[in-house]
């Protein structure tokens, strides 16, 4: 699928915001394969935020990667870019081929098991700009992903299968939260990368 063929894609959401998911677009040893290099190779760091002026510290791993030495801040914290791999630089030539979009950057998260979750949210900080267009890929264990509309609270789930791709477009980050929900019926790690574009 590309760029081209991506208007036939259903929307997730039913209005106010447009997410569509391309399902898998690699094999299954294509998408072992990535795991296996993202997992062992990428400087994975444990995740912290400052809520309420208490100093966290999670289970979950992450690590921020880009073109140019960024600082990503939110939950009170700040993180520098990284140089891009060389496995991520072909996931991002990637994605933006699927997608239709220029990406300068990727937060990637690591969740060991499915008891490491992340809460509601959207990705709206400043430095996205205005209506921020923000992929995720997956690579490991499945999981159950939900956006929450933020006036209404309709939900809406689906499940992120290894090796696929989900784009959140348009209105999907003004008007509506998203989550990874814990579960314990996960016990094997997922990788996420969400490549996105900062705004100088």
């Amino acid at each position: 699928m590309d760029l081209f063929s991506q208007n036939s894609l259903p929307n997730i959401l039913p209005f106010d915001g447009t997410v569509h998911y391309y399902g898998k677009i690699f094999s299954q040893e294509q998408s072992t394969d990535y795991f296996d290099k993202l997992f062992h190779h990428i400087e994975w760091r444990h995740d912290e935020a400052v809520l309420y002026g208490k100093h966290y510290v999670t289970k979950r791993k992450v690590a921020w990667y880009g073109d140019s030495p960024f600082e990503y801040r939110y939950s009170g914290t700040t993180k520098q870019a990284l140089p891009w791999t060389p496995a991520l630089k072909e996931l991002k030539a990637i994605v933006e081929a699927k997608s239709g979009n220029i990406f300068n950057s990727c937060l990637l998260n690591l969740y060991h098991e499915g008891s490491e979750g992340m809460a509601w949210h959207s990705d709206g900080e400043k430095m996205l700009g205005d209506d921020p267009i923000v992929t995720s890929l997956t690579f490991g264990a499945e999981r159950k992903f939900s956006f929450k509309h933020k006036t209404t609270k309709q939900t809406v789930s689906l499940i992120l299968e290894n090796g696929s791709l989900l784009v959140m477009r348009e209105g999907s980050q003004k008007n509506w939260l998203h989550r990874l929900p814990p579960t314990k019926k996960v016990t094997r790690p997922r990788i996420s990368l969400t490549f996105r574009r900062i705004i100088e």
